[in-house]
């Protein structure tokens, strides 16, 4: 063979090798957005399994097409091309998750905004007691609770994509039980909120209404020790249409009871309380039937096993709920702080106001962060690093992308949203005033729990928890206590100096995302011992993948 001969035949063959590339990445996008139209569209299911055996089968000979696959792992991936395959697959992946999650989220969130809007319009002192009873008292109990079970997202994730899924039942029953603990722990919090709250400094009227509408709520708190739990089992194999369906119907029953309760039977305010009780056990009921009824897979019935190694799954779901409360405190403790300063009811009304259109996106986000949870502890489990890592890198791009969309939608409304929540002029004005770090504050927030739902899905929640102390209660806390009592800023210098504590926060998180090593993660997840241990006899060799670093350094 001639020189001449022999670069022809290399151009051959380097044109077929394009031509086959661009062969998968065709195919790979039609396999990805038929499962899509598939997912959300009627398409009979001898059409859906036709044309999936088609594409499957022309996808044979393209390596892209068994890149994006579900069942292994990505090679590494270069150019611009490969990198919009990944892109595609992985945004299918993320939102068929997490659009659910953050749609059923958001609405289970949006049942308190009802109650504080329905509540708002019966007066400024109303308000500002309801808010705090739901903004900080509540919210300190849900943010408790919702990091313990948060520690469910591990397990559960990283033992579906073992393949064990019979395990999930017993994780499960297992949080439920360390949930109504916990509740039994934080209830005197609800007994005694009117004295804790003038304690900490809140003006007498606005403290015994929060107490009085405290106490009323209780019940609400014991429902969340079984929606976590059913939640996170469901999330963990993408089970979450009935969750999204779940809280549509929550929030439309509740929107009903608050204006029949409050306007039709007269009761005011404690009207929204008894609606929020109702609320809260007719969604964790629905769950759990859904659970006992429908998830046969996971759901075995009730076990013994639950009440094994009770300890050590407490000591994960602690690291989960340190690191998820010392987020959600964080912004609450600016309300508490609010109360100090003078004209008290129109600085707490307002903030709360501003903390409630925060409150929607984080939610929302809530639900990106459970997606992404899913995602990494998922292919963590099977052993994929890379597709682990690219998956939080278009989470991270696309939820950034959102958060500048959300920051300029509250610029150009800061005039006009609060009228959802009051009819007083200066509160609407107070509001308005700010508006712009609700905006930043928002920006901020796009990219904060991408990264912490990263962390529960690797299992990295002690060292965000340290991180999340350091940024917000060493630095932010004080920074912000110092501009609004000392600089004299009020409002506006406590929720800067806060918000100089999430950006800080922001770039470490960043910072550990950009040196983690995906591959030495599947044998160095932060599990406890004694639940590693106990993982591998109710899982056998398979999960080795998990776990294999640390049993060989124990």
């Amino acid at each position: 063979m001639d020189e001449h001969t022999g670069e022809r035949v290399c151009k051959c063959r380097t044109l077929k090798q394009r031509n086959a590339q661009h062969k998968g990445v065709l195919v790979a996008r039609l396999h990805t957005w038929w499962q899509l139209v598939c997912k959300l569209g009627s398409v009979p299911r001898v059409l859906q399994s036709h044309c999936s055996t088609r594409l499957r089968a022309i996808g044979m000979e393209t390596p892209l097409l068994q890149l994006i696959g579900e069942n292994s792992d990505y090679p590494p991936v270069k150019g611009a091309k490969a990198w919009w395959g990944v892109f595609c697959a992985e945004s299918v992946k993320l939102w068929r998750i997490g659009g659910l999650i953050g749609l059923q989220i958001l609405c289970q969130y949006s049942v308190s905004s009802v109650s504080i809007a329905f509540v708002g319009h019966l007066g400024d002192v109303e308000l500002s007691a309801f808010s705090i009873a739901l903004s900080v008292v509540c919210t300190f109990s849900f943010g408790f609770l919702l990091g313990m079970g948060s520690a469910l997202e591990t397990l559960c994730g990283q033992a579906y994509g073992a393949g064990r899924v019979h395990m999930l039942g017993i994780y499960m029953q297992r949080s439920i039980i360390i949930l109504f603990a916990t509740c039994i722990l934080v209830s005197p919090l609800y007994v005694f909120a009117t004295p804790i709250l003038k304690l900490l400094g809140q003006q007498e009227e606005i403290a015994n209404l929060a107490g009085v509408y405290t106490l009323m709520v209780l019940p609400q708190l014991c429902s969340l020790a079984v929606i976590f739990p059913t939640q996170k089992f469901l999330q963990a194999q993408s089970k979450v249409s009935m969750l999204a369906w779940t809280g549509v119907i929550a929030l439309v029953s509740h929107s009903f009871l608050c204006w029949f309760f409050i306007y039709v039977l007269g009761w005011g305010a404690t009207g929204a309380a008894v609606a929020f009780d109702l609320t809260g056990w007719g969604s964790a009921i629905a769950q759990l039937v859904y659970v006992v009824g429908w998830c046969k897979d996971g759901w075995k019935g009730f076990s013994w096993s639950a009440f094994n190694e009770i300890w050590a799954f407490v000591r994960l779901s602690l690291e989960s709920a340190i690191m998820l409360c010392l987020e959600i405190w964080y912004m609450m403790s600016i309300i508490i702080l609010t109360g100090h300063l003078d004209n008290a009811v129109t600085a707490v009304g307002s903030l709360s106001i501003c903390m409630t259109i925060d409150g929607w996106e984080t939610m929302f986000y809530m639900g990106v962060n459970a997606a992404i949870s899913v995602r990494v502890s998922n292919e963590l489990g099977m052993g994929h690093p890379r597709a682990a890592k690219y998956s939080v890198y278009v989470t991270l791009l696309q939820s950034l992308l959102i958060g500048i969309l959300c920051m300029v939608v509250v610029l150009a409304t800061r005039n006009h949203f609060s009228i959802i929540f009051t009819d007083s002029k200066e509160m609407q004005q107070a509001v308005a005033h700010l508006s712009p770090l609700l905006g930043i504050t928002m920006l901020l927030n796009s990219i904060q729990p991408v990264i912490s739902g990263v962390a529960i899905g690797g299992g990295w929640q002690g060292l965000v928890a340290y991180i999340n102390l350091a940024c917000y209660y060493i630095f932010g806390l004080p920074l912000g206590y110092f501009l609004g009592y000392v600089a004299n800023w009020g409002v506006v210098g406590l929720w800067g100096g806060m918000i100089a504590g999430i950006g800080l926060q922001t770039l470490l998180l960043l910072l550990v995302l950009y040196k983690t090593n995906w591959s030495k993660e599947l044998g160095t997840n932060d599990i406890p011992m004694k639940v590693r241990a106990n993982i591998q006899n109710d899982f056998g060799p398979k999960v080795g993948l998990i776990i294999k670093g640390t049993l060989k350094g124990g």
